[in-house]
């Protein structure tokens, strides 16, 4: 086992104890080798990112829909070994191509972007 998945390992398993109602956005990091050098790219600018940011948010979009979040409880979480654990399995088991999960992460920007100026507006028109 190589270092840095050791470190991987290590740094979920402290923030297991932690609740994540979705994909977490800490998990990101253990993605960065799922595929080739775009993906990787992607990655490593998305966990640079605060966790509210919209491309963040875009990404835990997309993630949460490739893993279906929306159906893990507690007793899938800790089957699967928590988020980072469950997204890597997930994009291993994935038949899609990067471009495709790339097109994913753009086409969930759109809607976080499109959900954003919609929350602006109303927040207006209320002001």
């Amino acid at each position: 086992m190589s270092r840095a998945w050791n470190f991987e390992l290590r740094d979920e398993t402290s923030r297991m104890d932690r609740t994540e109602l979705l994909y977490a956005h800490w998990a990101t990091r253990s993605l960065r080798n799922a595929r080739g050098p775009k993906w990787k790219k992607l990655v490593q600018e998305i966990q640079t990112l605060p966790e509210t940011h919209p491309d963040a948010l875009a990404f835990q979009l997309m993630m949460v829909r490739l893993n279906s979040c929306v159906t893990c409880d507690a007793r899938k979480y800790v089957e699967k070994g928590g988020c980072a654990r469950c997204s890597a399995t997930t994009l291993n088991f994935s038949k899609e191509t990067e471009e495709a999960l790339l097109a994913r992460f753009r086409a969930a920007r759109k809607e976080i972007a499109q959900t954003l100026k919609e929350e602006r507006r109303a927040a207006a028109k209320a002001a």
